[in-house]
């Protein structure tokens, strides 16, 4: 990030800020158990067992993986497809607590395994 400052009549600050696609895993993380308002607010599926429902959430880099961990995530089990945005990478997925660890680990697994990603651990709450 480079700032810089204008020390003309009226101060100005300008934010240059840049991305490096690098080949990675920056987040993945599982909430298990989520509250309700969580899916309202993401526009998530509200059909589910909160009881026993998971919200799994990652980044990655380039921000078209997204594309390709979405396909791996839903052919791993039975989850929902909340969101796979190939412009910054974000991937969501809802479904049963053990049906969403086990996506979220497919992922991680094939882009440190088969395409040599740098990959963070899973988290989990």
């Amino acid at each position: 990030m480079e700032i810089m400052n204008n020390t003309s009549e009226t101060e100005r600050m300008r934010i240059v800020q840049e991305t490096v696609a690098g080949r990675e895993i920056t987040f993945a993380h599982i909430m298990g158990g989520p509250s309700p308002v969580i899916y309202q607010k993401l526009g998530l599926n509200p059909q589910v067992d909160y009881t026993s429902s998971a919200i799994g959430i990652m980044n990655l880099t380039p921000p078209e993986s997204a594309v390709i961990a979405s396909d791996i995530a839903v052919k791993s089990g039975n989850i929902y497809l909340g969101e796979a945005d190939r412009k910054t990478g974000t991937l969501i997925i809802t479904g049963e607590l053990s049906d969403v660890k086990s996506a979220m680990e497919e992922v991680v697994n094939f882009f440190r395994d088969e395409m040599n990603y740098v990959v963070c651990r899973i988290t989990k709450r």
